[in-house]
């Protein structure tokens, strides 16, 4: 089975112009690193806040690097400029909804302006490939709770984390079979898609 390709895509015109650093592919990339216990690579992406440029980079992930999975932050505000959900969903072949409002679900336990937010999900399919594509919050405290929820002191779940399914939809698509560090993020399958638990292995990025 191929490795995960797992492509990360920061969208900030400020950041990719240079303004100041980008946080937004670290913070996923640190949460991947804590989270998958199975190998990936990474395809890292900063460009700016145009819909082109957006739809382009995804479809060139997905159809050409061959992703499994595009995790977008960035561009999900009510402003001009925030068109990260319109490329997504223009590259898209189904649209997946309960991620974007699970996203939505976390976030409104810390802040009233979460219904602002517009973060969307599809599947991308070709003739022989598929991949999901998740956008992001764009502020790094924001990405971690939206992919791994809410806990309480003792590490009870609270409210769930949209990665939890994440890695049986990738089974559903085709995706290699990927495990979690249920210390971070305790993946959900049914126990008929479920496989015994592998060695954590060294992540190749």
């Amino acid at each position: 089975m191929d490795m995960l390709v797992i492509g990360l895509v920061s969208v900030s015109d400020r950041a990719s112009g240079g303004v100041y650093e980008d946080k937004g592919i670290p913070a996923l990339s640190d949460w991947l690193a804590h989270a998958l216990t199975t190998p990936y690579r990474i395809e890292p992406r900063l460009i700016p806040d145009e819909r082109e440029q957006i739809e382009k980079t995804l479809v060139e992930l997905v159809d050409s690097a061959r992703c499994h999975m595009v995790l977008t932050t960035g561009g999900t505000g009510p402003a001009r400029r925030d068109v990260t959900p319109e490329a997504t969903l223009a590259v898209g072949t189904k649209e997946m909804p309960g991620f974007g409002e699970q996203m939505r679900q976390v976030s409104l336990q810390f802040v009233p302006t979460a219904i602002l937010s517009r973060q969307v999900a599809v599947i991308r399919e070709t003739h022989d490939h598929a991949a999901l594509i998740m956008n992001l919050p764009g502020q790094p405290k924001a990405i971690k709770e939206t992919l791994e929820g809410l806990k309480d002191a003792d590490g009870k779940q609270l409210v769930a984390g949209i990665f939890a399914a994440v890695p049986y939809c990738l089974d559903l698509i085709g995706a290699p079979y990927i495990e979690t560090d249920p210390a971070v993020c305790k993946a959900w399958r049914p126990k008929t898609a479920q496989r015994p638990p592998a060695a954590a292995k060294d992540n190749a990025q």
